[in-house]
């Protein structure tokens, strides 16, 4: 089997679980009881926080665990909304973000919201100036993610981030799931970054679970009320065996963390070498430096992505149709659709998308199998 649809969800890796099994058979008390089971899995939770926030560069109670990436990009669009309601109604999202995203803004907008969508160039980027362009005395929050998860492309945030320095009030929200693992830290989190979202998942780690940052200082309603979790702003009783996996797993992925993004691009380039050599074959996700590593987007004209998805699948190759969280509608990419790509390209678009434990000789074999389907879509589409 070749697994190509890392941007969906990663395989745990084996000393993760190991993790995973360990903390749930030795660490199983409540850490919010009062007793000794509770203190030995309290200080298991806090000693993972305190590994997350070395690796990510910030305090210990910079960090809240959610339960994933879609917990978060709600938990910090809407309780910023919620937070700075009495500031101004006003929010700007990029037109490439994820749907927890785009959705929490839709969302926000039947309750009187009003939101900025920004367009994105052909390429997919979103302009440093439209941002600018875009805010309001009323602004209260940008929300622009890292790395799209459909095409790669890598979003301007240090330009946006000094943007917003002449801003200090509006929140500087980043989506930062599809970063990790990629040495890509130095565009995620400028100084001017106040929330950024992250999800175990991509990056080894269980499904389930997630955190957030949340720079100190900045207001955020709490959504999830309860039994005062998370210094009273997350509550529910703490996953401590997902959450000890996750910080294993994030120390994991940024060791030799250039490196693994090398190997990567240099699959990638030699995927992109040989799509490139066959006509009816459009790529979205070139190779420079504005791209991610491990995300390759392209689509074969006239064939619809589900059906290439399902023929490589037949070769026990496994690819998806842009993201994995809508590719069952059916429907074509947000994406491309932002991007202006034509409907029946977009929803020929596949997605393959990389990770370190990939290997050449699964390229190797992609690159033998794939001309024996493209020429069969070939046959189909000249009767």
């Amino acid at each position: 089997m070749i697994y190509f649809d890392n941007s969906a969800t990663t395989k745990i890796d084996p000393t993760v679980l190991q993790t995973y099994q360990t903390v749930s058979n030795d660490f199983w008390g409540n850490p919010s009881s009062l007793h000794n089971l509770g203190d030995r899995a309290l200080q298991m939770l806090q000693s993972a926080r305190q590994q997350v926030a070395e690796i990510v560069g910030c305090q210990s109670d910079e960090i809240y665990f959610t339960s994933g990436g879609t917990e978060g990009d709600n938990w910090v669009i809407k309780g910023t909304a919620i937070a700075k309601r009495e500031f101004g109604r006003h929010i700007i999202v990029s037109s490439i973000e994820h749907p927890a995203v785009i959705n929490s803004a839709r969302q926000l907008e039947k309750l009187g919201w009003d939101v900025t969508y920004l367009p994105v160039t052909k390429a997919g980027f979103v302009t440093p100036e439209s941002v600018a362009a875009a805010i309001r005395p009323d602004t209260v929050l940008v929300s622009v993610m890292a790395v799209n998860n459909e095409i790669g492309s890598i979003q301007p945030i240090e330009e946006i981030a000094k943007i917003l320095e002449e801003y200090p009030t509006i929140h500087f929200h980043v989506d930062a799931v599809q970063s990790v693992g990629k040495s890509l830290w130095s565009h995620v989190l400028p100084e001017r970054v106040d929330f950024a979202t992250f999800s175990a998942h991509k990056f080894h780690g269980p499904r389930g679970v997630g955190f957030i940052y949340a720079k100190r200082g900045r207001q955020l309603e709490t959504l999830i009320t309860g039994g005062g979790q998370e210094q009273n702003h997350r509550s529910g009783t703490e996953n401590t065996p997902a959450i000890a996996a996750m910080s294993k797993a994030l120390r994991l992925a940024t060791t030799d963390e250039a490196q693994k993004a090398a190997h990567e691009l240099a699959l990638k380039q030699k995927l992109v070498d040989f799509l490139s050599t066959l006509p009816d074959i459009t790529i979205f996700s070139p190779l420079n430096a504005n791209f991610a590593p491990h995300i390759l987007c392209f689509a074969i004209a006239g064939v619809r992505g589900e059906t290439t998805v399902h023929a490589l699948e037949a070769e026990d190759i496994y690819l998806s149709t842009t993201s994995a969280c809508s590719s069952r509608s059916g429907d074509e990419s947000s994406t491309l659709k932002a991007m202006q790509v034509p409907e029946k390209l977009a929803t020929s678009a596949v997605r393959i998308s990389l990770d370190d434990a990939n290997t050449d000789a699964e390229v190797d074999q992609f690159i033998q199998v794939f001309p024996k389907v493209y020429q069969r879509f070939q046959h189909m589409n000249r009767r």
